[in-house]
């Protein structure tokens, strides 16, 4: 899931499935998290959530071995930093391949190989590089497939909903200029010579957060009762992702391709987040997790509105709550279980529990954004050893961060560490907050509502109105 779906109120696809199609509900197993179940025991978790079908962000030999003889399809990737020289050399494809692929299939079902993850997102220079390694690293993992006697496995790539630059109405869905002609029209044809899918991560969540005032939340929750109609294709939407899914649809017709099946590769709502991030609660995650369950599991069919007969497949982000991922309080909260294994809410990814037989969620209470002062403080239970240089980079960042915490200031006695660190984030967020810093600090941080100013010394703050 990626912050970078902020920045666009409609977004993009889902695609199918690699080989056969039933309507299997997957999930993303990330492992940033210090704190999670072994491979053995998420696998057995995973089958207890009743799904049927696996995403790795990478190809884990011990997560690999753990699926071995189950009947869960599995995708798994091939990382970022390898898309470069493989492009340009099929012996390392093949030794990939041969790697990461060979000694587990077909025990383990590996269904997908997944070409790096969101790479048309990266604009720096390095990253734009790598744009154009895409599609020559795809057709080589492709042919190192076949020369194994893989030929069935079929390969793709996983995209942002920022490769488009227009997206409302959905029939004017269309990709960005700097990669259309260079990346997409080459992408496609790949995919559609060899019959793979477009997989895009998906996140009405972000959509409805950016623009809570114009989207409705249970628009955006798939709930049942509001109508879109597009304008120019007379389509009728009931909900925010089947727009978001059109817009890519109408884009891929739009560069002579309206055939290629979709997949979400990755979709979900936060159980949780920071005090400044509207509607990322428990609440909301179960909402929309089983209304799209419901949405991908209908019989007969429901896709889109412009493609009302496809089969959708998705992968829900994320099996856990990893508590290693950098940047806002959501980020760590997009689990369908705790840590410990435990439900998050109880969900059955089959769709054979109907919704009117789970128990009442607790009411969100977030949904409308927070009013008032928000100061970062130092994490119950944070490293004191940590913490010296989480300083040091809090006071280094900007002119007079630290001020008021050197001696013969206000707030430099007394002259613990906590306190000073607690008024160094708060004074660092509050400078550079707009700029996109963030109260985490490497898990040492966390924001607060009440006021951990004394005397007089006063702690920097973030207003919200």
């Amino acid at each position: 899931m990626r912050l970078l779906a902020i920045f666009f109120l409609l977004t993009l696809p889902i695609s199918l499935f690699c080989a056969e199609f039933s309507a299997e509900v997957g999930v993303n197993y990330g492992t940033l998290g210090n704190n999670l179940p072994k491979p053995s025991k998420s696998v057995e978790l995973i089958k207890s959530l009743k799904a049927g079908q696996v995403k790795l962000y990478n190809p884990d030999p011990e997560i690999l071995k753990a699926l071995n003889g189950t009947n869960l399809q599995v995708t798994i990737m091939v990382p970022n930093e390898l898309i470069s020289n493989i492009s340009s050399n099929q012996t390392l494809a093949n030794e990939w391949v041969k790697n990461n692929v060979v000694p587990y299939y077909p025990a383990t079902l590996i269904n997908c190989v997944l070409v790096g993850n969101e790479i048309l997102s990266s604009t720096d220079e390095a990253g734009k590089k790598t744009w154009y390694g895409l599609v020559p690293t795809m057709r080589k993992i492709k042919f190192a497939l076949k020369t194994y006697n893989m030929p069935k496995i079929k390969v793709g790539t996983p995209l942002a909903m920022d490769v488009l630059e227009s997206f409302f109405p959905p029939s004017n869905g269309t990709f960005r200029s700097d990669i259309a002609a260079p990346v997409m029209k080459p992408l496609l044809e790949f995919l559609n010579k060899t019959k793979s899918f477009f997989f895009v991560d998906c996140y009405p969540y972000f959509s409805w957060a950016a623009s809570y005032q114009t989207i409705n939340l249970n628009y955006a929750l798939l709930n049942d009762g509001l109508t879109y109609i597009d304008p120019v294709s007379g389509l009728t939407y009931n909900n925010l992702l089947d727009q978001l899914l059109d817009a890519i649809v109408f884009a891929m017709k739009r560069l002579g391709y309206q055939d290629i099946r979709l997949w979400i590769s990755e979709t979900g709502w936060p159980n949780g987040g920071d005090i400044d991030q509207i509607g990322a609660n428990v609440y909301n995650a179960a909402t929309y997790n089983r209304n799209l369950v419901k949405k991908l599991t209908a019989k007969p069919t429901r896709g889109t509105p412009a493609r009302p007969a496809a089969v959708l497949q998705a992968f829900i982000f994320a099996l856990y709550n990893e508590n290693q991922k950098p940047g806002p309080g959501t980020e760590r909260h997009w689990g369908l279980l705790s840590p410990y294994g435990s439900n998050m809410y109880p969900i059955d990814l089959s769709g054979e529990t109907p919704l009117s037989l789970y128990m009442p969620l607790p009411s969100a209470e977030n949904n409308e954004p927070y009013k008032g002062k928000i100061w970062c403080v130092v994490a119950k239970g944070a490293s004191m050893t940590k913490l010296a240089s989480a300083i040091s980079y809090a006071c280094g960042q900007g002119n007079h961060t630290c001020e008021a915490i050197q001696p013969g200031k206000e707030c430099y006695k007394p002259n613990l560490l906590i306190l000073h660190a607690s008024y160094a984030f708060s004074s660092y967020w509050a400078q550079f907050r707009k700029q996109g810093g963030t109260c985490y600090f490497n898990g040492l941080a966390i924001q607060a509502t009440k006021d951990p100013s004394f005397g007089s010394c006063k702690y920097p703050s973030v207003t919200l109105s």
